[in-house]
């Protein structure tokens, strides 16, 4: 933070210490304001400082609180970085802003498995995912989108059988999503061209789906 010059030696009175303290916390431009007219400081420093947030970069974790949630007609969604790892099979999916207006997104995405015969299976919120080595940690990030900027998260399940079972059930071919707090949705395809398959629908040792999703993230916080 820059602090305006005083005009006036004589001006500097027991009261501007504290003034100025108040000014550095609040950061707002009334108070800035208050402090200079006492104080007899100048006030062209005062317009810059608003909420930190409010020059957020994209794909950061900051977000003002005016900023709008990304809504699904304002966004490029698709299935990137697909591949199997450690016993799974999966992806990211990308959430792209397409519009002109900065938006913001937290939480899990609503996604669910579609597989050829049509039979919809909601996928889980997964707390962790050895695809792409993610934990949930609480509370799940802000990521801020800029025009053009995008999120991802982590879409993956099991691929072998577990317990006495031989085989897994017929794989989900499409994938119907929706950003999180949204109930319109898009459907992509649930293709893995990394794994040459398509999302698996296995279940656990006690007959529960395995796929799942992870909270929206940036793709720095993910390898790739």
């Amino acid at each position: 933070m820059r602090f305006p010059m005083v005009r006036d030696p004589q001006a500097r009175s027991a009261a501007c210490p504290g003034l100025i303290g108040a000014v550095a916390r609040s950061r707002t431009v009334t108070v800035c304001a208050l402090a200079a007219a006492a104080c007899g400081l100048a006030v062209t420093a005062c317009g810059s400082q608003g909420s930190p947030d409010a020059a957020a970069p994209a794909g950061t974790t900051a977000s003002p609180a005016s900023m709008g949630s990304c809504v699904t007609s304002q966004l490029g969604i698709s299935l990137t970085y697909t591949g199997a790892l450690a016993g799974q099979a999966g992806g990211y999916l990308k959430f792209t802003n397409d519009s002109g207006t900065p938006c913001r997104m937290s939480g899990w995405p609503a996604v669910t498995g579609l597989t050829a015969a049509g039979k919809a299976t909601r996928l889980r919120r997964l707390q962790s995912s050895m695809f792409g080595a993610w934990h949930y940690t609480a509370p799940p990030p802000v990521v801020t989108l800029q025009p053009g900027a995008s999120a991802y998260a982590i879409v993956a399940a099991d691929d072998k059988p577990a317990g006495a079972s031989t085989r897994c059930p017929a794989p989900y071919v499409r994938l119907r999503v929706s950003p999180p707090g949204e109930s319109a949705s898009v459907t992509i395809s649930a293709w893995l061209p990394g794994a040459v398959s398509y999302l698996p629908a296995c279940k656990s040792a006690d007959g529960a789906p395995t796929a799942g999703t992870s909270t929206i993230t940036t793709l720095s916080s993910l390898p790739h």
